[in-house]
């Protein structure tokens, strides 16, 4: 077995992951388990999580670890869904895809996910400009935060979201209507 099949076989993702919190109610509506992924290229000044950043930062994103994570999510009856935070999930979207659509299949559960990069200016203008990873990876998802946390627009009395900027969005309806629509929470 070469070196890279060895690693392949035991870091399936090759991504990795700071921390999981099997329930909480500060990332999306409802209880969440959330799951914050390593490497973001965003940089933001004041940025709550600065040791995202380093793709390699925590811990390798496992089999054995996916598979605990998902026999808990499972496990949960009051869960309801999962967040996807960071560092910023589309750091790297090849990784990311087959991660987001395994939990989708194994869990059936509603997907947030944080994400420093504009819905409309960047992941629907790469959608629409042919880009094969994010096309099948925006579809799902349920919710999408998105925009850099900009410290200047810091409010501490918004839901779910560190800067004004930030939106709250509709996935399905925003692909749909081919533009960023805010859901109501």
């Amino acid at each position: 077995m070469s070196r890279q099949e060895s690693i392949s076989k035991q870091n399936i993702y090759m991504l990795h992951y700071l921390y999981t919190y099997s329930e909480t109610i500060v990332d999306g509506d409802g209880i969440r388990f959330s799951i914050y992924l390593s490497g973001c290229k965003h940089r933001c000044k004041g940025c709550h999580n600065p040791e995202s950043w380093n793709p390699q930062a925590g811990h390798p994103l496992t089999r054995e670890k996916i598979e605990e994570m998902i026999a808990s999510i499972n496990a949960n009856p009051l869960l309801d869904g999962i967040t996807f935070s960071g560092g910023d999930p589309f750091y790297s979207p090849e990784e990311f895809l087959p991660l987001i659509r395994e939990f989708r299949e194994r869990t059936q559960q509603n997907i947030w996910c944080y994400t420093g990069y504009h819905f409309d200016r960047d992941l629907l203008r790469w959608m629409e400009e042919g880009d094969p990873v994010i096309t099948e990876l925006l579809p799902l998802l349920d919710v999408i935060v998105d925009g850099e946390f900009i410290e200047e627009r810091k409010n501490l009395r918004l839901a779910f979201r560190g800067s004004e900027n930030q939106r709250i969005l509709d996935v399905q309806l925003s692909l749909k209507e081919k533009c960023g629509k805010l859901l109501a929470v």
